[in-house]
Formats: structure tokens, sequence, C-alpha cells
């Protein structure tokens, strides 16, 4: 038979369970960030977080922070599916030093960024470093600054199939814009659609890793850039490259620099850069003979019809 203490022991810890069982539920499916937030507030639209990484851990999976006004929201490492919005400030910022701006790594997560402003200062390590998940899609943001050694605007190091789409977005003054690796037998999938890529210390966009790329690459500037405005250096690359500006680069315009890489263009235009095309002993690079190049180039070794 129960005695006074043990039932008040038990009801003790009934409430203390009902008490913690709002905080275990208290994610939702949209929050919101201000530039006056405080992440001791619940992210609700009038009761704001300060930092992504203050709302996301309050955020449910599949949801989205959205940003109420301008400010700096700061670095975030994303492990779940998530949406972060930026467009409800004319600048929504993360500003890093010595860092990664945003990182994902999570395993089958689908990550959008759109309308964000990433800056690295100069010392910035990735503005986006995509270690791990299944889909990433960058829209309308600007990436500028990342130059600490290898650092690179968007860097994309995947270890499983991987779907990446970045639209209407600048990436400017990094060590090497856009970076795309996958391990041997992974797939990745790449579009890049009215992507300026200018201005970095090494390449526009390198294609690299023992997996199989597929890059698409159209209406685009890969302009100005220390080394060659598209690289392909991996064996199992197929890069598409079409009505694009590749020009004013130190290195080759269009470079399929690897044994067996395959890189198409059509309709691009490459002048003053160091060869317009480059092609490495084994690679093909097939024109349709619709692109209009400046000063030196090595010729196509390759042909693809109009239709």
């Amino acid at each position: 038979m129960l005695n006074a203490s043990s039932i008040l022991k038990s009801l003790a810890a009934g409430l203390v369970a009902l008490a913690l069982a709002p905080a275990v539920h208290a994610q939702a499916t949209r929050t919101w960030v201000s530039g006056v937030g405080d992440d001791a507030n619940p992210c609700s639209r009038t009761a704001p977080c300060k930092t992504f990484a203050g709302a996301i851990s309050k955020t449910a999976a599949g949801g989205v922070i959205d940003v109420l006004d301008p400010g700096g929201f700061g670095a975030v490492t994303i492990t779940k599916s998530i949406t972060i919005d930026g467009s409800g400030g004319s600048i929504a910022g993360v500003l890093v030093s010595g860092t990664n701006g945003i990182v994902i790594s999570g395993v089958g997560i689908n990550v959008i960024l759109r309308n964000l402003d990433l800056e690295g200062i100069g010392t910035g390590l990735n503005g986006v470093n995509f270690l791990q998940g299944s889909s990433l899609a960058i829209e309308h943001c600007r990436i500028y600054g990342f130059q600490a050694g290898t650092a690179r605007g968007v860097s994309v190091t995947a270890n499983s199939p991987v779907r990446v789409e970045i639209s209407d977005t600048d990436i400017r003054n990094n060590g090497v814009g856009i970076h795309l690796e996958n391990t041997a037998g992974q797939l990745l999938l790449v579009t890049l659609d009215n992507v300026r890529t200018q201005n970095h210390s090494s390449h526009g966009v390198e294609v690299t890793g023992p997996g199989n790329q597929f890059v698409t690459i159209r209406r685009s500037s890969l302009d100005n850039n220390g080394g060659d405005g598209v690289r392909a250096i991996s064996a199992t690359s197929t890069v598409t490259v079409t009505e694009s500006s590749a020009s004013f680069n130190s290195g080759v315009g269009i470079n399929a620099a690897a044994s067996g890489a395959r890189v198409r263009s059509s309709g691009n235009v490459l002048v003053n850069n160091s060869f317009g095309f480059g092609i490495a002993g084994g690679a093909f690079l097939e024109s349709d003979g619709t692109n209009r190049i400046g000063g030196t180039s090595t010729a196509p070794n390759a042909t693809f019809a109009n239709q």
C-alpha cells in the first residue's frame, strides 16, 4: 500500500514529466530570426531569435527559418533538412573569420539556402561547405571573401549521391569559386544557372573526384579568375557549358584537364584567356561550332551536332 510520501513523490515525478514534455516537442515548422532578436526566445514571428544557430535547434526537420529584417545571423552547421530564407531582410548576412560560413552534414538531408549574403572577410575557409546530404539548392545568394588557403565559395565533397542546384547567385573574390568533388562509385549531378563565379585567385569552377560527375553550366559568367574559368580534372566528369562567358582568365577559359574528362561547349564566349580551350591528352572537348573565341586556343577535338 502506498504511503503519503510515495504518493507525493509520484505526483512530483509526473509534474516534472509534464513540464519537460513541451520542451521535447517545441520545434516549429517555421521560425524567425531578427537583427534585434534573442536566442533565448522561442523564434516565433513576434519573439524571434538572433542567430541561425539559435533558430535551427528550434526548427523541425523540413522546416523553414525566415529572416524578418536586416542583420548578421552567424555561422551555422546544418544536420537536418531545412530551408534558410533571407528574403525578409535587405541583408541576411553570415559574416565569419577563419572558419566556414554554413556547413551541411547529414545523411539524406535536403537543404535550401535562399537570399543570403555570406562574407569571409579574406580569412574565411568556405562560404558553403557541403560534406554530406542528398541535395543542396543555393538561390539568389552572394558569397565572397573566402580566401584562406584552399578556401572556396562553395565546396561540395560528397560521399553519397547528391544533387546540387545553384541559380541567380554571385560568387566572387574567393580562393576557388565552386569546388565539386565526390568519392568513388557515387553520382554528383550539378546545375549552375545564371551564376557569376568571378575574380577568384584560382578557378571559377573545378570538377574532380573518382566518382561520376555530371555538371551543366548555362547562362553564367566564369570570368577574371586567376586560374581557369572551368576546369574538369576528373577522368569521370562530364561538363556541359552553354551560353556562358569564360573570358579574361589567367588560365584557360574552358579546360578538359584530365584524361577521360569530357567537356561540351556550345554558344560560349571565350576571349582574353591564356588559352580559350584546353585539352589534356586523352580528354575530349566537344564543340557544336557556335562558340566565339578570341586569342590563342587549342582546337576542339570532338563535335556534337545541333538538331
